[in-house]
């Protein structure tokens, strides 16, 4: 079996859907039968793919700007991987809701979320743009679809129209780091993701506002992850009294440098006002780490019963939650082992291996509509 898989949104900062698409193909390249064969395809102006980026699959490498391909792959589904790059598939799977576009292949779509339909202002413009427009029709045309949670599995059913067998849920898997053995003396508490609206960090900050007003001692916010322009605001008001000094931004955080932040902190919180699954909570929970997560979107399928819910728009049930959690060792101690047995049904093998049923389906489903 002959794989194209998009690997451009890991081509620059290992965000969510990059890091899924890079681990996904480090665990297809590490389980990989003799008959499979796994192409990265890249393109970008600027950025080139390093040659082993994946070691052991292959690398195809196009210099066309981003914004440029994007528009007319979704708008005219021009021009074709397959022409693109002179060499055949059997299967091309886009790391996003809308297909690549190929002459002869099965075509595979990966959806993480669909906030997109509900708050386009939340997304970048070409989201806005092309995704709620296209994406059910792309899904209706696709081979076959990836979910990466039951929940977001369920959304695509619901508004998409297509039935649960095209669909195959492929949760992401958690890195391999050893545990910590020990939780910080003096630690902090953690938000790890894009600084961006859907992300609800206006809410973190109003409860972390609270908690200075109604504790002595407070552990230093955290906002680990690169600032949007949609953020300018928020970044501003961390830098002004009461939060300044309280609150550290530190920007975009390399993969081999995540341990680090973890390592630091109390506890983890995800305010989001949703996730199509919630990589953070995962990592936090295998290293160690409590979690604290809006009760909306995956987030519930994730932490299940290992971490702390709370309505998202609430900030007084945030500062609840985060005095709870970090005036109690006990209660993080808990919280941890349940996060340790949490975090072990989420393996990139597993999710290698759904990957591949989504594959041999999707060949199956091109195989009957040409028959």
């Amino acid at each position: 079996m002959r794989i194209l898989l998009d690997y451009r949104p890991a081509l620059r900062e290992r965000t969510g859907v990059g890091e899924y698409v890079h681990e996904l193909a480090r665990a297809v390249v590490a389980s990989a039968a003799p008959h499979e064969s796994l192409t990265l395809f890249s393109s970008s102006w600027k950025d080139r793919i390093s040659p082993d980026a994946v070691p052991g699959a292959h690398v195809l490498d196009r210099r066309y700007p981003v914004s440029l391909l994007n528009f007319t792959w979704h708008r005219l589904g021009l021009p074709r991987v397959d022409r693109m790059t002179d060499a055949p598939f059997d299967v091309v799977h886009s790391a996003h809701p809308l297909l690549v576009p190929s002459a002869h292949a099965a075509q595979v779509i990966t959806v993480h979320d669909l906030d997109f339909l509900d708050h386009p202002e939340r997304t970048r413009r070409e989201i806005r743009r092309d995704y709620p427009v296209l994406a059910a029709s792309h899904a209706q045309r696709a081979d076959h679809i990836v979910a990466v949670s039951e929940h977001t599995a369920d959304d695509v059913m619901r508004r998409f129209g297509v039935t649960r067998s095209k669909i195959t849920v492929a949760h992401p898997g958690t890195p391999g780091w050893t545990p910590r053995e020990r939780e910080p003396d003096a630690g902090t508490t953690l938000f790890l993701g894009t600084l961006e609206p859907r992300k609800n960090l206006g809410v973190l900050l109003d409860a972390y506002e609270r908690l200075l007003s109604r504790l002595k001692s407070v552990p230093p916010l955290v906002l680990a992850g690169r600032a949007t322009p949609d953020a300018d605001e928020l970044v501003r008001r961390a830098q002004r009294p009461p939060l300044a000094g309280h609150v550290r931004l530190v920007g975009y955080v390399q993969p081999d440098r995540r341990p680090e932040i973890y390592r630091d902190a109390l506890v983890l919180v995800m305010p989001s006002h949703t996730e199509g699954f919630g990589i953070p909570a995962a990592e936090a929970m295998a290293f160690g780490v409590p979690v604290i997560a809006a009760n909306r979107g995956a987030l519930p399928e994730t932490v299940g019963t290992a971490g702390r819910l709370f309505d998202p728009t609430n900030a007084d049930a945030l500062a609840d939650a985060l005095a709870a959690v970090l005036g109690d060792a006990d209660l993080r101690r808990e919280m941890r082992e349940a996060g340790f047995e949490q975090a072990r049904q989420f393996q990139w093998t597993a999710t290698a291996a759904r990957v591949r049923q989504a594959w041999s389906r999707a060949l199956d489903h091109k195989k009957a509509r040409r028959g």
